[in-house]
């Protein structure tokens, strides 16, 4: 099981994110961004912000 919180990315947001698979984390985490947080997908979506969320997934 994998796990990222908006916490973790420095977000004021209680959202807490599971799946099974780091891709599935990475899409419901764009999802999140897009519907709670404004941001563009386009802008999430970039290397770098991809890189960024990455770095914050835990396994557990």
């Amino acid at each position: 099981m994998y796990t990222i919180s908006c916490r973790d990315v420095g977000r004021d947001c209680d959202c807490v994110i599971q799946g099974e698979t780091e891709e599935e984390i990475m899409k419901n985490a764009a999802e999140h961004a897009v519907k709670g947080h404004g941001y563009k997908e386009e802008d999430i979506m970039t290397p770098e912000m991809k890189n960024k969320i990455k770095s914050y997934i835990r396994k557990s």
